[in-house]
């Protein structure tokens, strides 16, 4: 179901108050609301009812988030996020209280504020939770307090029950499944070398590695600083356009298993070979990363940089901003398209699913508090008489086209085919959800084959499977035993 929210809002602005994050500069929080005329208006025509004010738990209090980012607060008058917490906030009295952390240190700080005894509520759902946080004692089962057998979580339960649970338990608040990395491009620049517009190959269904790599090859000039790809994004990507992840899950049995004798790895592996072998991708140093002037889409409206794979959050946000990296975004320069297929596949396009989704965190004060917000943000998705004041924005606000609006219906549409058809994966290196031994040798897997060789990279999938083959499928054993242990004997597996 696509997502739905409100775009006819009649906001008021109540107050403007200082948030101060753990360690970070005092920051303006413009607090928005609905007015409550128009919030009753709302619910009532609804066909999905939240509960009443005065019976539901978790009501007249504070949640607190723990994340690198507040998806919350208002910090601009001309932004209004999360319809969901309106409701939370106006309906029911509630508060969302941010306690900041990093991106690199975001597991870290969950894991010292529950051994400190001072959990955080909840979290944002990322895949790297399940199964390992849940070994680890970090997060806890969200069974008490979310009834996934009722019509306000409707579609939600299957994906929750094949992908997030463990012993008879769920461990994730799936809102609503998205997608991930996408290929943004600069149609100026496409046009200029006299390619084809990716958009136009995709809707003749001609969008295949075979005329991804082509235009890369025809691009490329190192000699004029010009690459065709940049970022780290491209490898998984193209490895998870195949359909198939390089770690299994059995949504039967709840177990993992290795993919790496699968052939479509081994073309897809091809293609990254010989992305790797030919330098078509912007010069990274020893065995890390570099992006071309530190920036995502660096070199794009230059002519720089041909294509950077990565999720739509890149191409989201001020207009200037954007425009200044990837091209004109007003007059129409940036497009994205879904991440090539296999010429030589089932004629699929594939992109991986993302849960947007919570966690309760292990022994917090108000888990009931966290089960009401993702209630009132799944009601905003599934509420037919709104529409998505994401959309809206995008479109007025950020200046997303028409034909950029339709892709992100497709591309939501491809990663939304069903259970048994989607790509989902638990993280892709040592924070992954599969533990650090199996994550360790994912970034063989993964980097080996994307890496170019001046990082130690271009190896062969033949090559990459001789080496560590057997040193992976022990780690994923290992994984399996870890869950067979938990849910036979109850008790939280040491991390491994």
């Amino acid at each position: 179901m696509k997502i739905k929210r409100i775009m006819s809002l009649v906001l008021v602005v109540l107050m403007i108050v200082a948030l101060v994050g753990c360690g970070a500069k005092k920051r303006e929080v413009i607090e928005l609301t609905l007015s409550t005329e128009d919030a009753e208006k709302i619910l009532a025509a609804a066909g999905i009812m939240l509960p009443d004010p005065s019976e539901a738990a978790g009501a007249n209090s504070t949640i607190q988030w723990l994340a690198h980012y507040d998806s919350f607060h208002n910090y601009r008058e001309d932004e209004v996020v999360n319809t969901g917490f309106f409701t939370f906030k106006e309906r029911y009295n509630c508060e969302i209280e941010w306690v900041e952390t990093t991106w690199g240190e975001r597991f870290n700080d969950l894991a010292n504020l529950v051994l400190g005894g001072t959990p955080p509520d909840f979290m944002p759902g990322e895949t790297s939770f399940f199964p390992e946080k849940v070994l680890q004692g970090l997060i806890q089962a969200v069974d008490p307090y979310i009834d996934y057998s009722s019509p306000i979580w409707e579609g939600m339960k299957e994906y929750a029950d094949a992908y997030f649970s463990l012993g008879g338990n769920t461990y994730m608040i799936i809102t609503d499944m998205s997608f991930g990395t996408i290929v943004p491009y600069n149609r100026r620049v496409i046009d200029e070398f006299g390619f084809d517009d990716p958009a136009e190959l995709f809707a003749n269904d001609e969008w295949t590695w075979d005329q991804f790599y082509e235009m890369c090859l025809e691009f490329n000039d190192p000699d004029a600083d010009r690459y065709a790809l940049d970022g780290w994004y491209f490898a998984r990507a193209i490895m998870q356009s195949t359909g198939v992840p390089i770690v299994g899950f059995d949504t039967e049995t709840g177990r993992f298993y290795s993919n790496a004798d699968d052939p479509r790895l081994e073309r897809a592996a091809d293609v990254l070979y010989n992305i790797s072998r030919n330098d078509l991708v912007y010069p990274w140093y020893d065995y890390g990363w570099s992006l071309r002037n530190g920036t995502d889409g660096g070199g794009m409206k230059e002519g720089l940089c041909l294509f950077q794979p990565i999720g739509t959050w890149s191409i989201t946000g001020p207009v200037e901003t954007v425009s200044a990296v990837w091209g004109d975004i007003a007059g129409g320069e940036v497009m994205f398209v879904p991440v090539p297929r296999d010429p030589n596949g089932d004629g699929k396009y594939y992109l991986t699913s993302s849960p947007s989704s919570y966690v309760i965190i292990k022994d917090c004060k108000n888990p009931e508090g966290v089960a009401l917000f993702a209630s009132c943000e799944r009601f905003k998705i599934l509420d037919p008489t709104v529409v998505s004041i994401d959309r809206y924005q995008l479109e007025h606000t950020y200046m997303w086209s028409q034909e950029m609006l339709d892709m992100y219906d497709t591309c939501y549409e491809i990663a939304n085919t069903g259970i048994g058809n989607l790509i989902v994966t638990y993280g892709e290196d040592n924070t992954a959800g599969y533990g650090t031994q199996v994550g360790d040798m994912l970034r063989y897997f993964n980097d080996d084959i994307g890496h170019p060789p001046s990082a130690g990279g271009a190896s062969t999938w033949a090559q990459t499977k001789e080496a560590h083959s057997d040193a992976f499928a022990a780690a994923i054993d290992d994984l399996n035993a870890r869950l067979d242990d938990f849910e036979a004997n109850g008790f939280v597996a040491e991390a491994q």
